[in-house]
């Protein structure tokens, strides 16, 4: 790890130089004009936090359950596919780094190692995302693989009928090098994810192909039909899609945006956080993820409803400086600053980060 990475922004100066430049741009880049993605940044400065004193604060517990699995932090990494374009261990590497800062891993569905490979790495809470594929079949069969390895519940991704217009790939022509593949699925599914064009982008290509824009909710179903995992779904935004959620039966929601890479204008995830919290039974876990850069962002996600948050880019950015040990540095630098906000908020347990945490920051 580079000298001065005392943050998550040293470690991603450190790896952008390392990475080649359509990598970075695959990684980095949202949709459109990058509004959305900015934007979920710029949501946390619109927050003041609130310190009260005279509060013990010797020791933060930061452990949690989530679905019956415990957590010694409040805190995930993020679906997202091809782990091994920065480092040749990708998703083992990720999956043993989050074991063993009792963080949560949500493996992609395109994971460039196997599902059994990422279950033998994993010493804590793994869940598996997916899209929703033409091809049901090759859905089935993935659910039944992570039910049979250990995983311990599926994501499914609702937010993405067709891939977002993401510029960098396409003025890149970007497609993935034919040494990196989306292990758990057919090659033939998977071909289109290869071809480079000029202008054109293989990962909108493939998406067009195979994933299914005809996903409904009566569609939850049959997937429940299949496997006795608890569901969550991912890229909620709005009270009105928490509620049919719930009405659905699922067991979380997770509040995202994509990280900023599919419909660009769209809701900060942050502003979306307390409409969907309100909708739902206090009970039901609410997630979010989109623009965590430091421990005080979750305390502020904390405090609007969230039970955990997710970290998406970072987790890459540290496996492609120092393979696991990069990942681990992320996830521990997050622990501890979320420890050292909570303990100088005066709110020593998770439980206390409420909204009384937090005022609007003044304006002049």
């Amino acid at each position: 790890m580079p000298v001065g990475a005392l943050t998550l922004a040293g470690i991603e100066r450190a790896a952008r130089d390392r990475l080649p430049p359509e990598i970075w741009d695959f990684i980095e880049g949202g949709s459109g004009a990058e509004r959305t993605l900015a934007a979920n940044r710029k949501m946390f400065e619109r927050y003041a936090l609130r310190p009260r004193t005279m509060v013990d604060v010797s020791a933060c517990a930061t452990g949690m359950n989530l679905l019956g699995g415990q957590l010694e932090l409040p805190l995930g990494i993020a679906p997202m596919a091809y782990h091994r374009l920065v480092d040749p261990e990708g998703e083992t590497a990720t999956a043993r780094a989050a074991g063993k800062a009792g963080a949560l891993l949500v493996a992609g569905m395109f994971a460039s190692r196997t599902l059994e490979e990422i279950a033998a790495a994993a010493t804590g809470p793994l869940w598996l995302q997916l899209y929703w594929l033409r091809q049901r079949a090759a859905l089935a069969a993935l659910v039944e693989r992570a039910e049979a390895a250990g995983f311990h519940a599926l994501m499914l991704t609702v937010d993405a009928p067709r891939i977002g217009r993401r510029l960098r790939d396409l003025r890149n022509g970007f497609a993935i090098p034919p040494a990196i593949r989306a292990v758990n699925l057919d090659p033939a599914l998977m071909a289109a994810s290869h071809r480079a064009t000029d202008g054109g982008s293989g990962i909108a290509d493939h998406a067009r192909e195979q994933f299914d824009p005809t996903l409904s909710w009566s569609d939850l179903a049959w997937l429940r039909e299949r496997t006795r995992l608890p569901l969550v779904l991912k890229g909620i935004l709005t009270a009105e899609d928490a509620r049919l959620a719930v009405e659905h039966g699922v067991d979380a929601v997770l509040v995202s945006n994509h990280g900023g890479r599919q419909l660009d204008g769209a809701l900060p995830a942050l502003a979306a956080l307390p409409d969907v919290v309100e909708a739902v039974p206090a009970e039901l876990p609410v997630l979010f993820d989109g623009g965590v850069r430091t421990g005080a962002d979750i305390a502020v996600a904390l405090a609007l409803g969230a039970r955990a948050a997710l970290v998406g880019r970072p987790a890459l950015w540290g496996l492609a400086t120092e393979g696991e040990a990069g990942v681990h540095r992320v996830l521990d630098l997050l622990r501890e600053e979320l420890e050292h906000t909570m303990a100088l908020l005066g709110r020593p347990r998770l439980a206390d980060l409420d909204r009384g945490v937090l005022a609007p920051w003044p304006t002049a």
